[in-house]
Order: C-alpha cells, then structure tokens, then sequence
C-alpha cells in the first residue's frame, strides 16, 4: 500500500510536485483533527482562531522540517530564529494542547517524508478522541448556557431562583458569584443544562418575573462565539 510512499528522510534536492503533496497531506490530515476538535467539544463555546490553529500550524511544521532537511546547521539557525517568538496563549483546558501537539506531529511527520506515520497517527489520535467522547471516561453532564442576573444583597428572590433552577434544569452549576454596586447587590453566573420539555423563552420569562433580578442575560453555546 505504502510501496510509493515510504518512510525516508527530507533531503535538499525535492521536486516541485512533493512538496505540494507534503503540505497538502498536512493540510488535509490536520483539517481531520480540527473537525474531530469541533465535533468531539464541549463547553460552552469553542475558539474558531483555535480550530484554525491546528490547520495552520500542521503547515508551519512541515515548512520548517522541509527547510532543515539534512543539514545541521541550518536546523540550528532555524531554532534560533524560532526562539524570538513566544506563545503567549494559555490553555485553559489540557485537551486543547494535545490537538495542537497533534497537528504539530502531524506536520513534522509530513515534513519529514513519514507518510504513514502521519496518516496512521492522525487516524489513531482521532479514532481514539471520538472512542473518549463517547465512553463512560468522558463527562456525563455538561451545560450548554450560561445565564447571568444580579440580586441584592438577602433578596427575597434568592428562594424562587432555585426553584426555579431545580424545575427547568437538568443540571446547574454556579460558576462565579461578586459584589457589585457597593456590596449592595451579587452578581450571579450559572452554566445550565435545560431539560428536553423546558424552553429557555419559558425560563427567562420567569426569571424576569422574580422580584429584585436585574441585568438578566443567557449565553447558548454557539460554534460561532469566541469567549
């Protein structure tokens, strides 16, 4: 199967022709990893810049492997160059660092004319990502919006509000909770998860309703919103 396309080292003298099918291999192979990151998400929102960045740095690997080649030298002055740069994003979530370090093998295995090695990792790692997501390893609730509010301080709401939460959802979780105005109000932040006979128009009609709510917001996760 791999007769035409074996595992061997990048030299200097290449044609024109496999180096566009090294970074069309990357191109297609990292691609497959950005679609398994997408389908295989979740929270609230996931990073389109991200999910761009693993396509793209599966080229800038083979590129860079590509212009080493053999040569020693000129992989040292790379790596000198490519020390002046600094990532400075941080990743909330380890799950995130693994696709990119995915791509990244994915990329150098191309660069590096391991055809199959490429083809077979990002098979694996991908067959293994969607195995995860769908055994008891992964999370069994996760929340699909966010709702904000505030309240003041010992509102006679604070009750209604959990009676609320218990009959529309199916699961809640407070993630943040601040003073504003002084001390005089709290400002509220749940994940919710709503249950399959609730609606949110339903939901947010009777938060509206309760007395002292103000500044009442809902985030659905949408794969379109960056936050």
């Amino acid at each position: 199967m791999f007769n035409s396309i074996t595992v061997q080292t990048a030299t200097e003298n290449n044609s024109i022709f496999t180096l566009i099918f090294t970074i069309l291999l990357a191109f297609v192979l990292s691609t497959i990893l950005a679609f398994v990151y997408q389908k295989t998400f979740r929270g609230l929102s996931y990073s389109r810049n991200y999910v761009q960045s693993i396509v793209l740095i599966s080229i800038i690997s083979t590129v860079v492997i590509q212009s080493v080649g053999d040569s020693l030298s000129r992989g040292i002055g790379i790596m000198a160059a490519m020390s002046i740069i600094r990532f400075r994003t941080n990743f909330k979530d380890p799950r995130d660092t693994l696709f990119l370090f995915a791509s990244l093998a994915a990329g150098i295995s191309c660069g590096a004319y391991a055809f199959p090695v490429a083809i077979v990792g990002t098979l694996g790692f991908s067959i293994a990502a969607i195995i995860l997501y769908y055994s008891p390893l992964g999370p069994n609730s996760y929340f699909d919006g966010m709702v904000r509010f505030n309240l003041g301080f010992n509102s006679k709401g604070q009750k209604k509000l959990e009676q609320l939460l218990s009959i529309y959802c199916k699961a809640f979780a407070l993630v943040t909770i601040r003073e504003i105005a002084q001390g005089q109000r709290l400002d509220y932040a749940y994940h919710i998860k709503l249950r399959k006979d609730k609606s949110y128009e339903d939901f947010m009609s009777h938060l509206k309703a309760i007395e002292d709510l103000q500044g009442l917001s809902l985030m659905m996760q949408e794969s379109t919103v960056d936050i």
